[in-house]
């Protein structure tokens, strides 16, 4: 006891005549910790599985070659070493009849057409689309960053199963079958909040689905379907199946989320988990908190510009047209005030890349460092606090870094395990073609 009294004495006193010393090491460790991660992040391959795009970003007058204010661009990708972007071919949930989905097949090719036109016309030199693991691999060897394409919404195809097939040739290389709102394939984690479902999983046009998505090597997206379309898609796929931007359940209650069961059997399949940085997803009480002051600030800051604010929700069942220039006018609004919102916003806790983290941690865990990847959401609501941008990407490896990740775990981590699910599902889909 005395010997341990004696070293806190001498510890107390060192700290009153060293701070210096002691604040220099500090200093020095952690400058080491980043050089460190900055080398790790260099040499891997860096790969966020969900970029929601707008076409109006893939003009010639306006393109990913500008640093535009949105999240992802070829300049904020160079600045924070993201090396590749799903690009995403994303359409609202609309109604079950000819007109509905005559109307979301245009809208899935309009964005097909503008991720071919970024890197065969604006920005080839810059930008590549890869179909294969092998053709991110080789674009990343060439200097070139790497886009790939993934369908959020099997609605487009409507009834025409062979719409799959043809998503595929143009590169879509994986779908999920539901958004927000029931599809005609699937029902959607929203049945959650009324407890009111279409199909009570998958339709039987849902499972035909499966089978094609199967046949021509595109992944099956678990992260909008409802659990019980998920678990239905889980037995009946071919191939590991992958949750492309959700996060666990156990840390934090949305219908968004995956819980310990799916995950279990996520894993059994060989598939994985893409965690993702979305504020409400990764905690949700520490957003609610933080969103309903900042909401009381924004709104108070519109009221003087004379701009009206929509509820997430309602924009996003806008016409496509109309959300697209609702989305340009708040991005405007929100870019002229962040300064002054972030201000008043300084002192209420905010969702960062900890919290973020902490969801790969606890995937890790349960399912193994084989079965969790990244993404974002960027664009599309995703984002937190140090990592709220591609500009910001390295900020996520540093964190893994600080938490012991090893340069192998971190590689599959970053792409490793997501490209190996991609390979297998290909594979698959060569031997069922191949079958009579």
């Amino acid at each position: 006891m005395k010997s341990t009294t004696t070293a806190l004495i001498f510890f107390a006193l060192l700290l009153s005549v060293c701070p210096v010393a002691l604040s220099a090491q500090t200093t020095s460790d952690d400058a080491a910790l980043i050089a460190k991660a900055r080398k790790i992040h260099e040499k891997v391959i860096t790969l966020d599985t969900h970029n929601d795009i707008s076409t109006t970003n893939f003009t010639d007058a306006v393109n990913y070659s500008q640093d535009l204010p949105n999240q992802v661009n070829i300049p904020k990708m160079r600045k924070g070493g993201l090396d590749v972007s799903w690009m995403i071919v994303y359409t609202g949930q609309g109604p079950l009849t000819d007109a509905g989905y005559a109307a979301a097949y245009k809208n899935a090719i309009d964005k097909f057409d503008a991720i071919h036109r970024l890197t065969e016309k604006i920005a080839p030199n810059d930008i590549g689309l890869a179909l294969t693991s092998n053709d991110v691999r080789r674009l990343v060897k060439e200097g070139k960053l790497v886009a790939m394409i993934g369908v959020e919404n099997g609605y487009p195809i409507g009834t025409d199963l062979g719409r799959i097939k043809e998503f595929a040739d143009r590169g879509a290389r994986y779908m999920s079958l539901a958004h927000n709102g029931h599809s005609q394939l699937a029902d959607s984690n929203t049945g959650e909040a009324d407890g009111k479902w279409l199909h009570n999983g998958l339709s039987d046009l849902g499972k035909k689905a499966i089978v094609e998505l199967n046949k021509w090597g595109i992944m099956i997206d678990l992260s909008h379907p409802s659990k019980e379309s998920n678990i239905q898609a889980i037995k009946l796929s071919r191939a590991p199946v992958i949750a492309s931007h959700s996060g666990a359940r156990a840390i934090s209650d949305h219908s968004r989320n995956i819980d310990d069961e799916v995950l279990e059997l996520i894993k059994q399949n060989g598939g994985v988990v893409q965690a993702v940085a979305f504020r409400a997803y990764v905690n949700g009480k520490k957003n609610e908190a933080r969103s309903a002051k900042s909401t009381e600030i924004t709104r108070e800051i519109a009221a003087k510009e004379g701009f009206t604010i929509l509820p997430r929700g309602e924009a996003f069942r806008l016409p496509e047209a109309e959300r697209t220039a609702y989305m340009k006018k708040f991005t405007d609004f929100r870019t002229r005030n962040a300064s002054v919102l972030q201000e008043k916003l300084k002192d209420v806790p905010d969702v960062d890349v900890k919290d973020f983290v902490d969801h790969i941690d606890y995937l890790v865990k349960k399912m193994g460092i084989d079965h969790v990847g990244i993404s974002s959401d960027f664009d599309g609501g995703g984002g937190v606090q140090g990592w709220d941008s591609a500009a910001e990407t390295f900020n996520v490896t540093l964190e893994l870094v600080r938490r012991g990740y090893t340069e192998k775990q971190i590689s599959k981590l970053w792409s490793g395990n997501l490209l190996r699910v991609l390979d297998e599902v290909q594979k698959v889909a060569k031997k069922i073609q191949a079958e009579k």
